[in-house]
């Protein structure tokens, strides 16, 4: 059952900067927090029994020796393969390379004895959790911005299930073994409350009452545009985009679309902003920011709908606008996220039956654009 904001079409950013090509081995590059892309089909060369060799192209030169690997390798995650690399077992041209080192055009990179792929769940990481409350039935966890859920294409290591595995010993598996305890989630850039299982029953307990649309769900958000109105109800049914597979769009009578609505409340009105409280009724891909991108206020920093994945405090504060001399300080970075936070999550506990209520304060970063808003 997706929540609001899932990650199933959730789109790749693309960080990496162009690089010059060298025929030559270069030195170990320094560590680069590089995002993985989407990659066309490399076939390896099997040379024996869990030995493979890839020749590098034009569209992988210039990355991360441990980065290309993933691209071309379905099943490892980029930790586990950094590691192989760190114990000698990849060779650039014939020489054995460190993580970092970077690839190029026609370079042959050579895999020796490759272990199968990890088939227990995620690769447990030491990563801290805000963790609101844990019982022997749940974990309630304050998931930040930049964080995705579970595995997925391009992002193989730093999940909250890995780092959910390093911490609990006990976690349902009603998902998979790639999503231990995950019963709903939240796009990598939204951040706030998003509950765990730690047992099967308690995971079909959970699923069930999100099925019914018994499970309380608000959402903050700050938007771009004027609103017409303090508080609307949007019933737009949501589908598949015709043209681009990473969004999802308002379409009505198509065979993916599912009915979706959402409810919004003005809490503060800006010159050309808003700060809004959302409750969305079901629970669709992408379904808030979809909706209010519909309406024409999108979410601030919504590289996907609204158009851009940045604000600055001088564009909030639109001196250029209002005709004021620039200042130093329009240059600072207010957002370089969406602007919208899981604050609050409110369901019947699964054992007790007691109906639970678990926040989580507005971010550091999203209060901060809110006080460049208020200082306008």
């Amino acid at each position: 059952m997706a929540d609001a904001d899932s990650l199933d079409q959730a789109p790749l950013d693309e960080t990496e900067l162009p690089t010059t090509v060298a025929p030559e081995l270069s030195p170990v590059a320094p560590e680069l927090d590089e995002e993985i892309s989407e990659s066309e089909t490399i076939v390896p060369v099997v040379l024996g029994d869990r030995n493979f060799e890839f020749t590098v192209t034009e569209e992988h030169s210039g990355k991360r020796v441990d980065l290309f690997i993933t691209l071309v390798l379905d099943g490892y995650s980029r930790v586990f393969l950094r590691r192989i690399v760190a114990e000698d077992k990849v060779c650039v041209d014939g020489k054995p390379v460190k993580p970092a080192f970077k690839v190029f055009t026609g370079h042959k990179v050579t895999i020796n004895l490759l272990p199968p792929p990890p088939t227990d769940g995620p690769i447990p990481e030491d990563i801290p959790l805000d963790i609101i409350y844990e019982d022997e039935c749940l974990v309630i966890v304050n998931k930040p911005a930049g964080m995705v859920v579970h595995p997925a294409k391009g992002h193989w290591s730093g999940t909250l299930t890995a780092a959910l595995a390093h911490h609990f010993r006990n976690l349902s598996d009603a998902g998979g073994p790639t999503r231990p305890g995950i019963v709903h989630r939240l796009d990598r850039d939204t951040s706030g409350v998003i509950a765990i299982a730690k047992t099967n029953e308690v995971h079909f307990k959970l699923c069930a009452q999100f099925e019914a649309r018994e499970v309380n769900k608000t959402y903050l958000t700050i938007v771009a545009g004027t609103l017409d109105r303090d508080r609307d109800r949007i019933i737009q049914p949501i589908g598949h985009h015709p043209f681009q597979r990473d969004k999802m769009a308002c379409r009505s009578g198509h065979s993916s679309s599912r009915d979706a609505e959402t409810y919004f409340e003005v809490l503060k009105r800006f010159k050309g902003y808003a700060f809004l409280e959302v409750h969305p009724k079901t629970g669709r891909t992408h379904q808030i920011r979809l909706h209010l991108a519909h309406i024409g206020c999108p979410v601030l920093c919504d590289r996907l709908y609204g158009g851009h994945a940045m604000v600055t405090r001088g564009q909030l504060q639109r001196r250029y606008v209002r005709g004021l001399p620039p200042l130093e300080s329009d240059a600072e970075i207010a957002l370089e996220r969406q602007a919208l936070h899981a604050a609050k999550l409110e369901f019947k506990h699964p054992k007790s039956g007691e109906m639970m209520s678990f926040t989580a304060p507005i971010p550091a970063d999203m209060q901060r654009a809110l006080d460049f808003l208020a200082d306008a």
